[in-house]
Formats: structure tokens, sequence, C-alpha cells
């Protein structure tokens, strides 16, 4: 190789790290920076009371948190309100899809009615259901007879269920218009074919339309699945991790321990345990589900 070319591309290697610099600077400060301060935080031990010093304990607050009730009981609480969110609106985000992708008439105002939850953040889907919820004047209240509003958000039973409907129903534009433009993106011609072959309505769906639908249905999967398991909003205005902590998710225990309790180390040793699982559930959804999802290739 010539001195000429070396230079040249030793040129165009510093000027892509001078492109990427900015990046990775923001990156440092704002997620590796933090991501390594958590994890040495969970070597210490905080004391209830602020302005005293922290001692350091290693790795043994780590095992403990790991093997305490309290953390699986909170791990095992977020795990079913991610099965309860994750299936159903995906199922549901689909059926809409489906429904909207049909050529009827006045079909636009409908698409824009499924699609309106987009716009809507967790604190006023949390609000609006908490509205419906009230024992006074809610409509879900009324139309419950006798139980009310109030009885379901203080169920130990139902508490978390509602609290997921409420998820479900935010999270359902998104995952509507996701699938609207998969589907859009699906040739119309298989579906002629499949029809001239004489498919039923549910062999097609079974055959065509869900396998070329797989890779954004996997998308949505592993991207409502991180969602879920970093729930806080609709906890903390609903149930605020109530009736007798049967809400109290992950993240809103997080939230106490470190900002109620003032326990930072235990806080920070819950924060890298969720980064870890989150990581390590990403990691196995992809080795053993993406090999399902079929890219047309």
């Amino acid at each position: 190789m010539s001195d000429t070319r070396r230079r040249r591309r030793l040129g165009e290697a510093a000027l892509g790290y001078v492109f990427v610099l900015p990046a990775l600077a923001v990156f440092g400060v704002f997620v590796f920076y933090p991501l390594v301060k958590t994890f040495v935080l969970g070597f210490y031990r905080t004391p209830p009371f602020p302005n005293l010093p922290s001692h350091f304990v290693g790795l043994s607050q780590y095992g403990s948190v790991l093997t305490s009730p309290a953390f699986l009981d909170s791990l095992w609480r977020t795990v079913l309100f991610v099965l309860f969110t994750v299936p159903l609106g995906i199922a549901l985000g689909v059926a809409l899809a489906l429904l909207a992708h049909q050529r009827l008439a006045g079909i636009r105002i409908f698409r824009t009615i499924f699609s309106s939850t987009v716009a809507t953040s967790v604190a006023v889907a949390s609000v609006i259901f908490y509205t419906l919820l009230n024992p006074e004047v809610g409509l879900l209240s009324y139309w419950l007879g006798g139980r009310g509003g109030a009885g379901i958000l203080q169920s130990p039973t139902l508490a978390l269920p509602a609290v997921s409907v409420v998820t479900i129903w935010q999270n359902l534009g998104f995952v509507f218009i996701l699938m609207s433009a998969a589907l859009q993106s699906i040739p119309d011609d298989l579906m002629d074919a499949a029809r001239v072959d004489g498919s039923s309505m549910w062999y097609r769906f079974w055959h065509v339309t869900l396998p070329l639908l797989s890779p954004t249905v996997f998308f949505a999967v592993v991207v409502g699945t991180i969602g879920s398991f970093q729930a806080f909003g609709q906890i903390d205005l609903l149930t605020q991790g109530g009736p007798n902590n049967h809400t109290d998710v992950l993240i809103y225990s997080l939230y106490q321990q470190a900002f109620v309790f003032n326990n930072t180390g235990v806080a920070a040793v819950m924060s890298v345990l969720l980064f870890a699982i989150l990581l390590l559930l990403t990691a196995v959804q992809f080795r053993f589900f993406e090999r399902r999802v079929f890219y047309g290739r």
C-alpha cells in the first residue's frame, strides 16, 4: 500500500472518529458514567438518615437484595404485569390493524380513533381511568354496580389487572400504527393468490399475514417487554404500589427505596439487577424467538 493511500485512509478514519466523538461524549456522560456510578454505589450501604457516611460492604448487598423476599415478590409482580400487558396489547393491536386495513367507507375515521392513544401520556391515561373508576362519578363504577371503582383499585386480585388495562390502552395506538405499517408492506399479490387457491380467512391469516407480520410483532414484543418492566407512572398515580404491595412492581419498589426510604445503596443494586434482567431477557428473546421470524428471504 502506497504512502498516499495509507495517509488517505488514516485521514478518513480520523474524520470518522471526529464525527462519532460528540455522540460518544453524550453517551459517556449520560449513559456509561451513570451506569458505572450506579454499579459502584451498590457496594455501599447507606444509613436511613441523611448526611451520614455510607459503609463499604462489597458484593454482599447485591446478594442480600437478590435473595430478599421483597425483591423476589416485586420481580414476580413485574413478570405478571408483563404477561398481562404485552401479549394482549399486541393481539389487540394486530386485530385493530387488520380491521382498519379493510377497504370500507369511512375507515380513515376509525384509523384515527385507533391510533389516537399514541398521543396520550401515561399520566393522562391514568387520570382518565381513575376518573372512570371513581365510585362517585365514574362510568365504569356505575356499570359495575355495587362493587364500585374504588373496590377494583383496592382489591388485591383486581388492582394489577386494572393497571394493566390502563397500560394496554395507552400503548394500543403505538402497536396499532406499527402493525398497520407492516400490513401496508404485504404484497396484494400474495393475498390474491391465496384467495384464488380457495384459502379461508383464517388460513390466510395464519400462513400468509402473520408470518409476514412476524418481524414487526417481534419488535413490538421486545419493546413492549422493556417498557412494561419500566412501568411507573400508572402505578404511582392509581395505586401507589397497593393494596398491600400487590402492585408494587420492581421499578416502583426501586423508587421507594431511593426517594422514600433514602436507601440509595439498595436502590442502586436494584437498578443494576433490573438492567441485567432486561439485558438477559432481551438476549433470550433474540436467541430463541428471532429464529421464528420470517424476513422474506
